[in-house]
Parts: C-alpha cells; sequence; structure tokens
C-alpha cells in the first residue's frame, strides 16, 4: 500500500485528490497538511511513502518544506504539484531532490501513474515539461556549479547519467549503452550516492547545472 500525504493550501484541491486516489486500493491517503509546517510535522507523525507537494504555501513554502523532509532519517519521495510548469519554484524543489512535479490539471491517470512511478524513484515525470523547465532555469545557476563535482563518476557512470538526464528509463540507458537492465540500475544507485542525491530528477539537474549536458 503506497501511503499519501496531501500538503495543499486550498481545501478543494485537497479533497478533489482525495477523492481520485479513493478508488486505487494500492493508494492510501493517511493525511492532509494545509501549509508547510502541518506538512513536515504530518510527515514526520504519519511516516508517508509520498507527499503531494503544492510550493505556495502560507507559514513554509514547498522548497523549504521539501529541504526539511528530505532531511528526515528516512525522507518520503516528494511530488510536486502546481499550476506552472515553468515555475523557479518548481526548478528548485527538483534541485533539492524532488522526484518529480506535476501539474494540478493532469488527467487523473497521470496523477495516479505519477504517485506510483514516484514511489519507485524510478523515472523523471513529464519528461518534455520537465526538460523544459530545465532548459528554462539551469543556465541561471550553471555558473556556480563546478563540472569538476562529477570527477567522483567513473566514465561509464557519466555516460549513464547523460542518458538519466535525458529523462529515459533504465531500459531505454540499457539499449543505448549496451548494458543490461541490471547493470543500468546499479550504475544509477551509484551515481545517486557518489554525488549524495535523492532522485534521478536531482541527477537530471546537476548534469545540466554543471554541462556535462546542455540545454536545448
Amino acid at each position: 500500500m503506497i501511503r499519501v500525504l496531501l500538503a495543499d493550501d486550498q481545501r478543494l484541491v485537497r479533497a478533489g485528490f482525495r477523492m481520485i486516489l479513493r478508488a486505487e486500493p494500492d493508494i492510501e491517503v493517511v493525511g492532509e497538511a494545509g501549509d508547510g509546517v502541518e506538512a513536515v510535522e504530518a510527515a514526520k507523525r504519519l511516516r508517508p511513502d509520498v507527499v503531494l507537494m503544492d510550493v505556495r504555501m502560507p507559514r513554509l513554502n514547498g522548497i523549504e518544506a521539501t529541504r526539511l523532509l528530505l532531511a528526515l532519517p528516512d525522507p518520503p519521495r516528494v511530488l510536486v504539484v502546481t499550476t506552472f510548469d515553468l515555475d523557479q519554484y518548481v526548478y528548485e524543489t527538483l534541485r533539492l531532490g524532488a522526484g518529480g512535479f506535476l501539474l494540478k490539471d493532469a488527467p487523473e491517470d497521470q496523477l495516479i501513474a505519477a504517485i506510483r512511478t514516484v514511489v519507485k524513484g524510478v523515472a523523471l515525470l513529464d519528461h518534455d515539461v520537465t526538460r523544459r523547465l530545465i532548459d528554462a532555469f539551469a543556465g541561471q545557476v550553471a555558473a556556480g556549479r563546478n563540472p569538476a563535482e562529477l570527477d567522483v563518476l567513473t566514465p561509464r557512470e557519466k555516460d549513464v547519467l547523460r542518458q538519466l538526464a535525458h529523462g529515459r528509463s533504465n531500459a531505454e540507458i540499457a539499449r543505448e549503452l549496451y548494458l543490461s537492465e541490471a547493470t543500468v540500475k546499479t550504475h544509477v544507485a551509484h551515481i545517486l550516492s557518489k554525488l549524495g542525491l535523492a532522485s534521478r530528477t536531482q541527477a537530471a539537474v546537476l548534469a545540466y547545472e554543471t554541462r556535462l549536458v546542455r540545454p536545448a
């Protein structure tokens, strides 16, 4: 069972999400929060697998709430929900390690699929939109990132990171680099561990910011 916490300052939005998810046999909404402070407190108490996180909330915004959640000993996955895709707030949450993001007007099946995907930590969400978001903001912070940050990676791990930054799945990376999926999975785990990253999305952002991959 995937345990989900809803964090949004709009009661009707939370009610809508709860109604959609109630019908799914493998998803349970374990709690709600109306601001970032409540979200962090509820996550500590309820230990959800996934937090649906709004970025613009009172008291503590989604960026800072995500930062605090991902610093927990056994952090939940964070799936950011937003009204605007090209939003620097969303970009900052991805930099921190949010698993991905979803537009609030996304179809119901996309929301459900996103939760099931992000809890596994295996793929970027909304590849095209995520790519546009990175293209829009990565250049603004690239000057402050040192490409030498990636020197801890082997040449093959850098190859995998390039593919990962383009939003490719393990199976797609395996085909592209003539590797087994198990080997790709191991490489991805090593990349995240060596770089101290929380998600594939965060790794993709770093690949752009260190200019391993150039924005389109």
